[in-house]
């Protein structure tokens, strides 16, 4: 499987980075608080420091108002350091 061996996973070749196919993800399933907690997860996994940090702010500026609580939890337990 492609980006097997690192934490890099699989993206279609329109998007350039992973940060921009997790926004695009993000957009389609806010909609619904339990799919986006979970693909908010699976983007902070695959994510390095300065892509969820940014992340962090584009999610609080799009979402803030809808999706806070899960916000708060997801990105506490984040690896920022």
């Amino acid at each position: 499987m492609p980006g097997e061996g690192n934490r890099r996973l699989w993206m279609p070749k329109s998007f350039n980075t992973m940060l921009e196919y997790a926004k695009v993800i993000l957009e389609k399933v806010s909609f619904d608080r339990r799919l986006f907690e979970k693909e908010l997860r699976k983007a902070l996994v695959t994510l390095i420091k300065e892509e969820i940090e940014a992340l962090k702010a584009w999610c609080y500026e799009k979402f803030g108002q809808v999706h806070a609580a899960t916000l708060d939890g997801c990105f506490a337990r984040a690896r920022l350091a």
